[in-house]
């Protein structure tokens, strides 16, 4: 079995209904369920969790971004209600007015059954980790909800002409990592279940660096008294465009191996011609490290799917 924990559904209406997002990022391309799942069959994948992905929903109109929140959530819950064995969900909220992403929040998870939620490493500047929304921080522990960090065009918008994509969107996962860390977020909601896509962007190589805080000034580090270290191998990490040794061995390093799970970030990467392997970059993993790699790591975010590879 093999479940992709990084895959992208982007309807044709959730396309319309955003402007374009600006801060060189083009307006996502339109991803149909029924694309996603050819590309599953084509590359033998058995299930995805599928989001929408950023741009998110505020352009500056809280009203507006509660609309698009809703549309997106609508058309994610009727691809998983129409494919309920092969696809897990995973909600928008409408950040950054904390009541409505609560509102959302209960809505998604209590009505429409969705798996999680995704949440951007920053909304109109406001990275994750920031107290404005502890509340809703609160809550997600309080279910010990499944979270999903992807990036997002940093905050400070992209001072070179290279696509945001090339390492902007890594740096962005970092910068929320951090600063999740060092307010405490970490610390004080410890039941959050949390993915980071691309094995944490440019987290692993800088781990040792972000945890030097500590030492060099400890009084911006009280909020996290275990370490950096030790708050990094407690999430999980998917190789969604990073399913290549060098990035995995890195990962590992840092966290447990049960703690990687498999994504593609499909239709974002390039696939091999040959139908069949995805990710041949992940050659040199032993069977048994591949098969929990693909599907056995999933069942802490996902539990559904367990029964799906029982049976």
């Amino acid at each position: 079995m093999r479940v992709d924990a990084h895959a992208h559904v982007i309807p044709q209406a959730y396309v319309d209904a955003i402007p374009a997002p600006g801060g060189n990022l083009p307006k996502p391309p339109v991803v149909s369920a029924e694309g996603l799942l050819e590309m599953m069959d084509r590359y033998a994948s058995d299930a995805a969790v599928i989001s929408t992905g950023p741009p998110g929903a505020f352009f500056g109109d809280q009203a507006r971004a509660n609309e698009i929140a809703r549309l997106a959530n609508e058309l994610i819950t009727a691809a998983v209600r129409g494919n309920p064995d092969k696809l897990a969900g995973l909600a928008t909220l409408p950040l950054p007015d904390v009541d409505a992403a609560l509102a959302e929040l209960a809505y998604a998870l209590d009505v429409m059954e969705l798996d999680g939620v995704l949440l951007l490493s920053h909304v109109a500047g406001t990275y994750l980790g920031d107290p404005a929304w502890e509340a809703l921080y609160a809550e997600l522990d309080r279910r010990a909800a499944y979270v999903f960090l992807h990036p997002t065009v940093p905050a400070a918008g992209v001072p070179l002409a290279h696509p945001v994509w090339l390492y902007e969107f890594p740096f962005d996962t970092t910068r929320a990592l951090a600063n999740l860390i060092y307010s405490g977020t970490l610390e004080r909601y410890p039941n959050i279940r949390w993915q980071i896509a691309h094995l944490g962007g440019a987290t692993t190589v800088l781990a040792h660096r972000i945890a030097s805080l500590a030492d060099r000034e400890p009084e911006k580090a009280d909020a996290a008294p275990a370490g950096a270290l030790e708050y990094l191998s407690r999430l999980y990490y998917d190789t969604g465009l990073a399913n290549h040794e060098l990035p995995y061995r890195a990962a590992t390093m840092l966290a447990p191996a049960d703690h990687i799970v498999f994504g593609t970030d499909w239709p974002y990467l390039r696939l091999p011609d040959t139908p069949g392997e995805p990710a041949p970059g992940l050659a040199f993993l032993d069977g048994r490290e591949r098969a929990a790699l693909d599907a056995g790591n999933i069942r802490a975010l996902v539990p559904r799917f367990a029964a799906k590879e029982v049976s």
